[in-house]
């Protein structure tokens, strides 16, 4: 029996805006918190921050594996759509921190999971580059946000400062990559093995370890 003072359990999200196995999990991501949603813990997301700021063109060995990866998650996670045309009409940069830091700013208005989303689409059904800063402002528009505190919060020191906090927290936990799960209780620490195409699994595993 758990006493009054025994920490609610907390489920971290440990994720990149720009992961492609991210955005694969959506679907049943969203369902396994629709069910969780009266269970007896906390979700919590963490950005791992996937790699960091760079102007620099991606080499053109690292795009070919990247579109090959995308193929792997079709064919992994039927489904799932991707828009090529990405890798046509951007220039891809290999630099999800700012994505990582948009994230952040629109938590400062209560958006954080509709600006997630919204790099998503973006980047994979809309062929946008959410590395660059004038395609997060767009989408911070678009979401109805407070454009100049976004673009002011995007970059401040404060941001930058949130964002390594997040992904220090992240790596201190048991993951092997992005998205992860990982259940804190007050007996332990665990990740919980992702299962791409159904809710029941994991759901079985959280509520064993609770």
């Amino acid at each position: 029996m758990k006493t009054l003072t025994e920490p609610c359990p907390v489920l971290y999200y440990i994720h990149d805006p720009m992961c492609s196995w991210c955005w694969a999990f959506v679907p049943v991501w969203q369902q396994l918190q629709i069910e969780l949603a009266q269970w007896p813990l906390r979700v919590e997301y963490l950005l791992g921050g996937l790699a960091p700021d760079s102007d620099a063109p991606m080499p053109e060995e690292m795009r070919q594996m990247l579109q090959a990866t995308w193929l792997r998650i079709q064919q992994h996670v039927p489904g799932t759509e991707f828009n090529v045309a990405f890798w046509r009409t951007c220039q891809p940069r290999r630099s999800t921190w700012p994505a990582c830091r948009a994230v952040l700013a629109a938590a400062n208005q209560h958006q954080e999971h509709a600006m997630i989303l919204a790099i998503q689409q973006a980047y994979y059904l809309r062929a946008l580059n959410p590395s660059d800063d004038t395609t997060l402002i767009q989408l911070a528009q678009e979401l109805g946000l407070d454009v100049d505190r976004f673009t002011a919060d995007l970059n401040h020191p404060a941001t930058h400062e949130r964002l390594q906090q997040q992904m220090q927290r992240a790596h201190r936990l048991p993951i092997h990559g992005f998205p992860s799960l990982v259940l804190q209780t007050a007996a332990k620490t665990q990740p919980i093995a992702l299962d791409y195409n159904a809710a029941e699994r994991m759901l079985q595993a959280i509520k064993q370890a609770l």
